[in-house]
């Protein structure tokens, strides 16, 4: 059984109670911290609620928690996923990707979303010794039934015809549109802000080194070296795409985005698309760090990550 979508259950609760360094980090580490290539489970909030000890209050929790399930029930049969045909399925997907990487975050959003099963290489970006076999020496690289497929956006496309019979879209179409913001502008705009101070810098590379494929001694390394350089880093990153505020930016994408939804539940309509994919892809990797968290709170974003989250639901992968 799903979880209960966090905000769907609150909102029924509420309605209840009444309403240039000098560390020694290799160049090609840097390019690879956050970003998987050079173009194209969440943690849950826990909340606290005080519930006095009269008997209609418990009685109203009770209510609440009922109405929540239902809700929630309704909620994901409203937006299910879309599983290909069985006949369609690959028999042995492998993707060799970097944990934080929003590029290969993209590419499993997609994987997720259809219920297509697939294995995890943890590539280490410092020896990419997992990857030494292959020519293309970027992550996310996907082996589908022996086929190598590169780039984020090619393999989602090759996956569309394949497995889901779907046509790429036209370039002036609205999904390709917001596609290509996502890897032009919007994958700019992260590092600046999961790096932008040192405890933001050190938040980040905890998550990296905790998720990654990093020795222990990598990982003591790998995660104050690596902080403090990106910390300088990110400040040249702002320069070349203009940017003077990083978290001004984050969040003006932010409401790009919910505008260009434009009153929908998704840019796809009662389902999401490729662009709702891939915006909700790069995005997964920040939600729970501080960036993420400024971002929900002080824009509109949050109710469709909320939906995202529950209809792309659990992860396919499954265990080498």
């Amino acid at each position: 059984m799903r979880r209960i979508s966090s905000s769907v259950l609150l909102r029924t609760l509420s309605a209840a109670r009444g309403g240039v360094v000098s560390f020694s980090v290799p160049n090609r580490f840097l390019q690879v911290a956050l970003y998987g290539s050079s173009a194209g489970g969440a943690r849950a909030h826990r909340r606290s609620w005080f519930f006095g000890p009269f008997t209609g209050a418990s009685l109203g929790v009770a209510g609440a928690l009922a109405t929540a399930v239902a809700t929630t029930s309704a909620y994901q049969e409203v937006f299910a996923k879309e599983p290909p045909p069985p006949e369609a399925l690959p028999n042995d997907v492998v993707l060799y990707q970097y944990e934080a990487c929003p590029f290969c975050n993209k590419v499993k959003a997609y994987l997720d979303y259809y219920d297509i099963p697939y294995k995890v290489v943890e590539v280490n970006p410092l020896s990419k010794k997992e990857i030494k076999w292959s020519q293309y020496k970027k992550v996310p690289i996907l082996m589908v039934d022996g086929e190598q497929l590169n780039d984020s956006s090619a393999i989602i496309d090759i996956l569309g015809e394949k497995i889901m019979s779907k046509e790429k879209a036209g370039e002036d179409d609205e999904e390709t549109k917001w596609r290509r913001w996502v890897d032009n502008h919007l994958v700019h705009v992260l590092s600046p802000n999961i790096y932008r101070n040192t405890s933001e810098a050190l938040e980040s590379f905890d998550y990296i080194t905790s998720n990654g494929n990093f020795s222990f001694t990598e990982k003591i390394t790998v995660k104050y070296a690596g902080a403090a350089a990106m910390y300088f880093v990110s400040k040249n990153l702002k320069k070349k795409y203009n940017i003077t505020d990083e978290r001004a930016a984050l969040y003006e994408a932010a409401e790009t985005w919910v505008d260009a939804l434009n009153g929908r539940e998704f840019l796809g309509g009662s389902k999401p698309n490729l662009a709702d994919l891939a915006v909700f892809g790069v995005l997964r990797p920040i939600r729970y760090l501080m960036a993420g968290k400024d971002m929900v709170e002080h824009t509109r974003i949050g109710d469709w990550y909320s939906r995202m989250e529950s209809v792309v639901g659990e992860s396919a992968r499954v265990k080498a």
